[in-house]
């Protein structure tokens, strides 16, 4: 129960992020990904300092390695946050869903993982529902309408930034076998505040100082997210613990219609619960497959 309610408190502190980001819509995203990340990483080193690990967070063999899932980190919250200023807040999110489904392709094309026919079902199921809320959009952008437009070009970049997510999970799964929590969070918030200043010549705008509170609350606020949801897994397994993701999409339709009067589509609702579905069946099944090979490891034990 403890591990289920850091992630469920980690999943509202990004909520809140991604809410007081799209306050700010119109700050430029690569600007947006400075705050995020620079504010972020106060709260990160302020934990480390106290837990007395804060030497552990710059302790690395692989610089080049973490440099790579800086710059394919960015560039994936560049599309989102810039997806989150086109798109209704309850769409971005579902959108982003993709990304564990898109993870498990990924697995098998590149890292050349054994996936069984369930898993292939249900990744192709979820991105059926992926098509489902992106179509009304991609419709209305060949009308030609500006708003319309707009709305279609956001939901491609929220596709992007969830395909360069899963490139990023993956470049995570590959610096764990060898580097600490501590140093792989450390360093990306490093890097991307550093490669996000490099946006600052296409269009950096000066805050308002309400702009400013928002943005930097922002940063807090997944600084202790991601706290939050590292402490969570030392608690519970991650297949107890990955359902609860879903709780997001919840916050988020209620979020979008109170704040941002964001009234949630029939598309919309019925892809994301496909995707959902989609995901929740990945974890579960994962779950019975584990607890059957546990049993089959203590059958055989004398």
């Amino acid at each position: 129960m403890r591990g289920i309610l850091l992630k469920v408190l980690s999943v509202g502190c990004f909520v809140v992020m991604a809410t007081l980001l799209k306050a700010t819509e119109t700050i430029p995203s690569g600007q947006m990904v400075f705050f995020r990340s620079f504010f972020a990483l106060l709260p990160v080193l302020a934990f480390l300092a106290w837990r007395g690990r804060l030497n552990r967070a710059f302790q690395t063999d692989r610089p080049l390695g973490h440099i790579l899932r800086g710059l394919i980190g960015v560039s994936s919250m560049s599309l989102g946050f810039f997806a989150l200023t086109r798109l209704p807040l309850p769409e971005a999110t579902a959108l982003g869903y993709a990304s564990p489904l898109i993870i498990v392709m990924l697995s098998a094309l590149l890292l050349h993982e054994r996936v069984q026919i369930f898993r292939w079902t249900t990744v192709l199921v979820g991105l059926l529902g992926v098509c489902i809320i992106l179509w009304p959009r991609l419709t209305v952008f060949s009308s030609g309408e500006a708003l319309g437009g707009a709305e279609a070009v956001g939901a491609l970049t929220a596709l992007g930034g969830a395909i360069l997510s899963a490139f990023a999970m993956l470049q995570v799964r590959t610096l764990v076998q060898t580097e600490r929590t501590e140093a792989i969070v450390t360093y990306f918030f490093i890097s991307a505040s550093i490669l996000s200043l490099l946006t600052l010549p296409f269009g950096w705008v000066w805050p308002t100082p309400a702009q400013a509170a928002l943005l930097i609350g922002a940063g807090f606020f997944g600084g202790i997210g991601q706290l939050l949801l590292t402490s969570c897994y030392r608690y519970a397994d991650m297949s107890v613990i990955a359902p609860f993701e879903y709780v997001s999409l919840i916050l988020t339709i209620i979020i979008g219609m109170v704040i941002f009067a964001d009234v949630p589509t029939i598309p919309m609702v019925v892809g994301a619960i496909i995707i959902v579905g989609s995901g929740i069946a990945v974890i579960l099944r994962e779950r019975w497959l584990g607890l059957d090979r546990r049993r089959a490891r203590e059958a055989n034990t004398p």
